[in-house]
């Protein structure tokens, strides 16, 4: 049984404060979606590379080809830091810069099919691992995951 925090409050868009329930909700989410998230990254086909190269392959793969500047916004870093990711991926040979149509001074950031090979390897791989994890769930608990799919990718969006 998870502990609560009734002392806990989340600030509500409009400045309230979230009743307890609610922020022991939000409280109780935050911690299962860490774990999960932990527990997945151990998952990996490709130990060598690092969550954050993972993740800027994921977003190419969902997005498609992006600027260096893009990519950064997307992933929330500072855009040195994913001129440095794009460079260990390209040495990696897992993404290739190209020149950008309109504008010469940028470069298109564009995965390679060794990099589409590995990812779709790792999404297997994770996913068998989170079948076999939910094989244990009841119908009832299995509707309620598939209603909150949608929900938690619309919270992983924002």
């Amino acid at each position: 049984m998870l502990k609560t925090m009734p002392e806990l409050s989340c600030p509500q868009p409009d400045g309230r404060e979230a009743p307890p329930d609610d922020a022991a909700a939000v409280n109780a989410l935050r911690s299962a979606v860490m774990r999960l998230s932990r527990r997945l990254k151990h998952q990996r086909v490709d130990e060598s590379l690092s969550p954050t190269e993972m993740s800027v392959l994921g977003t190419l793969f969902r997005c498609g080809s992006a600027t260096p500047g893009e990519l950064a916004r997307k992933e929330h870093v500072q855009p040195p830091s994913m001129t440095r990711i794009v460079a260990m991926l390209e040495a990696k040979g897992l993404v290739r810069l190209e020149a950008h149509p309109d504008d010469r001074r940028q470069k298109v950031v564009t995965q390679t099919e060794q990099a589409e090979a590995m990812l779709e390897e790792s999404r297997r791989k994770r996913n068998a691992w989170l079948a076999e994890l939910a094989s244990g769930l009841d119908a009832d608990e299995w509707a309620k995951l598939r209603a909150a799919a949608p929900v938690l990718e619309k919270l992983a969006q924002l």
